[in-house]
């Protein structure tokens, strides 16, 4: 059974939406991420994706009290993505309760050091986030692109025992126009155990079976919730079947 996996992205404090990582074109949502994460919660819903905008684009982590609020008032396991690049960061994301981490720009900038966590914390806790335009790897919340070739990015990390891949194409992301279903597929058959996590694009409750019957692991919902694409209601109803 796949996972949906609901994303709370936030900039200032505030649950935003953006197309194609476009800090410039933002939707912001009146719900707190606290209210938010307990109205997931309250449908049944065991994860969520909690994306620091700020800590993506500056570099570190600066919305630890939405985390800590998230992770102390509620059930969730949350896996948490922004800014996280040194020892301190990821230290103190656990610390503030997050179950696991998400990591993109330091797997680029500093392999060693990301190679080292998926020792030190094993293969559950971190995740590779490699995202993508045209094929090559985006990073810093995809302000900065790079010539790293997306499977040759995840076939090194995969040598060195990652499990789970979060992937987005930035062409797909928020336009709810249908996932990246070709790139996950040649993902899926390149690397073989690997738990892939869809990001961008999902419109539909369709488009998630067609992820789950690929042999997709999770698929991340963001602006399908927002904009009433997908209710709780139907990703409960999803789950419990």
């Amino acid at each position: 059974m796949i996972q949906i996996i609901p994303s709370i992205s936030i900039i200032g404090g505030k649950v935003v939406r953006l197309a194609q990582g476009n800090y410039k074109n933002r939707i912001e949502y009146k719900e707190s991420p606290i209210d938010i994460a307990k109205k997931f919660e309250d449908h049944g819903i065991k994860n969520v994706h909690l994306i620091d905008l700020d800590g993506t684009k500056k570099g570190q982590v600066v919305n630890y009290d939405a985390l800590g609020l998230i992770c102390g008032h509620t059930d969730l396991n949350v896996n948490f993505g922004g800014g996280v690049n040194t020892d301190g960061d990821i230290i103190k994301v656990f610390e503030y309760g997050a179950k696991s981490v998400t990591v993109g720009s330091l797997a680029i900038k500093n392999p060693n050091l990301f190679s080292s966590w998926i020792i030190s914390y094993g293969r559950s806790k971190i995740t590779l986030s490699a995202d993508a335009l045209n094929g090559k790897i985006s990073i810093r919340g995809w302000q900065t692109k790079t010539e790293t070739d997306l499977m040759e990015h995840i076939s090194n990390y995969y040598n060195k025992s990652i499990l789970y891949v979060k992937c987005s194409d930035v062409a797909k992301d928020g336009l709810l126009e249908g996932p990246a279903f070709a790139i996950y597929e040649d993902i899926l058959k390149k690397f073989s155990g690997i738990k892939l996590l869809a990001s961008g694009g999902i419109s539909s409750l369709d488009d998630v079976k067609k992820l789950e019957e690929m042999g997709v692991y999770a698929a991340i919902i963001g602006k399908a919730y927002y904009e009433n694409k997908i209710s709780l209601k139907e990703i409960s109803q999803y789950l419990s079947n």
